[in-house]
């Protein structure tokens, strides 16, 4: 069975919160001292976990290059959600609406991890990406996404297009976002049961998905930068919806 490489503070401290039992190797780095590795030494030890402390280079080869701040575990794969189905009709048992993030091309690990980041604070129930356009939950996905990884369902679908399709069998609500949409964000009614659809950086949405879209809107830019970082750009659009959801409570 082969293990997934938690590194960092944040990504390991969130496993041991949400799903302890999946920790089966914790390495620390030896000679540290400061508070801060020492509460989690004393956490790690007071939930039953072995420590085992190691030197720099054992850790760096561990986490395989990823900044790791002298903690290093290996765990067994988590599954937030069997599929999509299934999340959505727990979901709908919650008398929640729906509220997605779909990524298209979203291929580096520090966008993806920033992107699960914002969709965990935003209360966003899923991010959701094609199988063979996507980046997957690495080791830096885990680290930048500080937790998230752990919280927010990350499920890769065979076709995003036929997957959009479903979701408006579900009345789910598709709106993507494109440079040369003629209406503002602003005018979306994110009230309702939703997804937003964001493109990579340069390629954008494939045009399929960009058609499968119910709407488009833009992102309002003021200033001499022409587009933003899709995960600065996924955190506008998700605020978007909580803001709205807010106000109407």
């Amino acid at each position: 069975m082969s293990l997934q490489v938690l590194a960092g503070f944040h990504a390991i401290q969130s496993r041991m919160r949400h799903a302890l039992e999946s920790i089966q190797e914790l390495y620390v780095e030896e000679g540290r001292r400061d508070k801060r590795m020492q509460a989690f030494v004393d956490q790690a030890q007071a939930r039953g976990l072995r420590v085992m402390f190691v030197d720099k280079k054992r850790l760096d080869g561990i986490s395989q290059g990823v900044r790791h701040q002298g903690v290093v575990a290996l765990a067994k794969e988590v599954a937030l959600a069997l599929d999509l189905d299934e999340l959505l009709d727990q979901v709908e048992d919650r008398k929640e609406k729906p509220f997605l993030l779909l990524l298209d091309g979203v291929t580096d690990p520090h966008n993806l991890g920033a992107c699960l980041r914002t969709a965990d604070a935003a209360g966003c129930h899923a991010v959701i990406a094609p199988r063979d356009r996507a980046v997957g939950l690495n080791a830096t996905v885990r680290r930048v996404a500080c937790g998230a990884a752990e919280t927010v369902p990350y499920l890769t679908v065979t076709n995003l297009a036929r997957t959009m399709r479903e979701l408006k069998d579900r009345d789910i609500w598709l709106v993507g976002t494109d440079d040369e949409a003629t209406h503002s964000l602003h005018a979306v009614d994110a009230r309702s049961a939703m997804a937003w659809v964001m493109g990579a950086e340069g390629e954008g949405m494939r045009r399929l998905v960009r058609e499968t879209c119910d709407e488009l809107v833009s992102i309002p830019m003021l200033g001499s930068v022409e587009s933003l970082n899709v995960s600065v750009a996924s955190a506008v659009c998700l605020y978007e919806t909580v803001r709205q959801r807010q106000v109407s409570v």
